[in-house]
């Protein structure tokens, strides 16, 4: 069964509007998570803001947001002030511009999102904004309160619905000729580049969800199954051999690689 909607609103284009739905594609519900306890007594421990100087605690309606001016200064901020930069409308994904799909990197996805029609009625325009988007190999470019921030984000047409993807900020981005541009630009020899190909060719096979499986998730899970039936913890997992010293010759290693691999698989 597919999860309850988090946001209800509509997609515009022009003049063609349409009710939506949108969800998370992406979930951590599942994840292992742990409450802070007071060992000696077993509760709970709960936090609270205090003032950094007088060490007393601070009522919420006396909490406000502030920008650091110097080392001990602040400029404070009233949520009046705050709400005065957010976009009118929170409920409208009003699509502004197109561009080629193939035209934004990896690097400024954020969080995907499934975008759906909320009713029969709008499904027809949902799908020609889809359909139209697929042929022509573009995607929207719109803007969008969410999470309690205006965010640029990009549907992307997906089989029968629109994935929406949140896009990071501008300056969240770091430029990659900064990291990459002390890498000597020589290609490596063709015989080197053969024995790796014929290495990744004996590694490649179809994509699965169990490759990103989360091993600690699994151990923790049995830790906590076995104290919950007062046996003793599983064994630790041994850690995996060190690889032995320093690569002499690439050649060498790729060809001990080669042969480890067509004896893996007789095996």
């Amino acid at each position: 069964m597919a999860p309850r909607s988090f946001w209800k609103g509509y997609l515009k284009l022009s003049l063609v509007t349409c009710p939506v739905t949108m969800a998370p594609a992406t979930s951590d519900s599942e994840k292992v998570r742990f409450h802070t306890l007071n060992a000696k007594t077993g509760n709970r421990v709960v936090s609270r803001h205090v003032d950094a100087v007088t060490g007393e605690a601070v009522r919420e309606e006396d909490e406000a947001k502030g920008y650091p001016r110097g080392e001990d200064g602040f400029v404070l901020l009233e949520e009046e002030e705050l709400e005065s930069v957010a976009l009118d409308s929170t409920r409208t994904i009003d699509i502004e511009t197109f561009v080629p799909a193939e035209s934004i990197g990896w690097i400024w996805y954020d969080t995907p999102h499934y975008l759906s029609p909320a009713d029969r009625v709008g499904e027809e325009a949902f799908s020609v904004i889809r359909e139209a988007m697929a042929a022509t190999g573009t995607v929207g470019i719109a803007r969008l309160v969410l999470y309690r921030r205006e965010r640029a984000v990009m549907l992307a047409p997906r089989g029968k619905g629109i994935v929406v993807w949140t896009l990071r900020y501008g300056d969240e981005v770091r430029d990659e000729a900064d990291y990459f541009a002390g890498i000597a630009a020589e290609k490596p020899e063709a015989a080197l580049m053969k024995l790796i190909k014929q290495l990744i060719h004996d590694r490649k096979q179809p994509w699965s969800p169990e490759m990103v499986a989360d091993p600690v998730q699994d151990r923790l899970l049995d830790i906590i199954a076995a104290k919950k039936k007062g046996r003793k913890r599983p064994a630790k997992a041994k850690a995996a051999p060190k690889s032995g010293g320093n690569v002499v010759s690439i050649m060498d290693a790729l060809k001990k690689s080669l042969a480890a691999e067509t004896g893996r698989k007789a095996r």
